[in-house]
C-alpha cells in the first residue's frame, strides 16, 4: 500500500508540473517515469548496445558505485553494507575504475543534489521517447521544468537502497530487452551482436523471465 501511495504521489506531481506546460495530460508519460523512479533514482543509466555487453555492463557498476560512493559521502564500509558486498570487492572496482575517493570526500556534494540530478535523468530520458508527439516548443518548455519536478518527487520518494547484485539485474534486463528488440528477438543474432555466447544469452533470458 505505502509503494502504491508512493507511485500515485509521483504520478500526482508529474502531471501538476507537466501538464500546464503541455496543455494536457499524458498519462503514459506519467505512468513510464513513476514507473522508472519506483525502482531507485540511482539506477538511471543510459543503454547503448553499441558496446558489447559485458563491457557495458563493467561501465554500468562503476557508474553505480561512483554514486553510491558519492551519496556515502565516500565512506567505503557505508557503500559495502548498501551494495550488499564486501569492503575488498568495492575498493577492487574503486581501483580499476580510477575513482578519487579522496577527492570525493573533500568536494562533499551533498547527497540531496546527486539523487536530484538522477532523477532529473530518470525524467528526461522518458521524455526522448515523446519527442515526436509533443510540439518542440512545448517540449522545451517541460525540460525547463525538469530541476523542479526533480527536486518536488525526491520530496515525495520513499528511502530505498539497492544491492549491487540487484542493480546489476536490472542492467541486464533493459540492455538485454533492448538489444533482443533491436534484433527483432533473434537470440544468435543479438549474441553476435552483443559479443555473449548463445547458450549464455538463453540462460540469461529465461533468468530474467524476458520471453
Amino acid at each position: 500500500m505505502a509503494g502504491e501511495h508512493s507511485k500515485k504521489s509521483v504520478e500526482h506531481i508529474v502531471d501538476d508540473a507537466i501538464k500546464p506546460v503541455l496543455g494536457v495530460s499524458i498519462d503514459e508519460l506519467n505512468k513510464d517515469i513513476s514507473e522508472k523512479l519506483e525502482r531507485s533514482p540511482l539506477l538511471s543509466f543510459d543503454i547503448d548496445t553499441k558496446v558489447k555487453f559485458k563491457k557495458a555492463k563493467r561501465q554500468f557498476k562503476q557508474q553505480f558505485l561512483r554514486r553510491l560512493l558519492r551519496v556515502s559521502y565516500g565512506n567505503i564500509s557505508m557503500v559495502a553494507k548498501k551494495a550488499g558486498v564486501d569492503r575488498r570487492s568495492i575498493h577492487r572496482i574503486v581501483k580499476s575504475a580510477g575513482i578519487d575517493v579522496a577527492r570525493m570526500r573533500e568536494e562533499m556534494i551533498k547527497p540531496y543534489q546527486i539523487k536530484q540530478k538522477a532523477v532529473g535523468s530518470v525524467i528526461e530520458d522518458v521524455l526522448e521517447h515523446y519527442k515526436q508527439v509533443i510540439h518542440p516548443s512545448r517540449m522545451a518548455e517541460v525540460y525547463k521544468q525538469v530541476d523542479t519536478v526533480s527536486k518536488d518527487i525526491l520530496d515525495e520518494l520513499p528511502e530505498k537502497e539497492i544491492t549491487l547484485k540487484k542493480a546489476e539485474e536490472e542492467f541486464e534486463k533493459e540492455y538485454l530487452s533492448k538489444a533482443l528488440s533491436e534484433n527483432k528477438g533473434n537470440l544468435t543474432k543479438t549474441s553476435k551482436k552483443i559479443g555473449l555466447r548463445y547458450e549464455t544469452l538463453l540462460r540469461k533470458v529465461k533468468g530474467l523471465k524476458l520471453r
